[in-house]
């Protein structure tokens, strides 16, 4: 399954500048938010997005999983985008983490969110953490 993709947008630019990101050259607030928004319409609940020193994410949780969807730019460019599913441990030591396969309808949704969209452009899925 496809879990892991990158592609080019204008969509997302940064609206803030370096100083009240995350991380300088560090974006991903405004894609964050957006993949939110855009998975509810599609019956598809998240979190709000939340930041990390990477970039940002939001969590999906379906059944006993749980799921953060992670995006960042790629490189300190502010219109190449990175966003990989990161299912999360059931237990303690990080064991038994959700199944890839639970997370189809996050995943179908998200596909389709990126490639019907036209200012979304060069979609290139991978089967890993790329």
């Amino acid at each position: 399954m496809d879990i892991s993709v990158n592609f080019n947008s204008d969509l997302f630019h940064p609206h803030l500048a370096d100083e009240a990101q995350v991380n300088p050259g560090v974006y991903g607030a405004e894609l964050a938010w957006w993949l939110g928004k855009e998975l509810a319409k599609k019956g598809v609940p998240t979190t709000y997005p939340e930041s990390e020193d990477w970039g940002w994410f939001i969590e999906y949780i379906v059944d006993d999983n749980e799921y953060s969807l992670c995006c960042a730019n790629v490189e300190n460019r502010i219109n190449e985008w990175h966003i990989y599913l990161n299912p999360h441990a059931k237990s303690l030591f990080g064991r038994n983490k959700a199944k890839i396969e639970d997370a189809h309808l996050l995943i179908s949704a998200l596909k389709e969110l990126l490639e019907k969209n036209k200012e979304i452009i060069n979609v290139v899925w991978c089967g890993t953490y790329a």
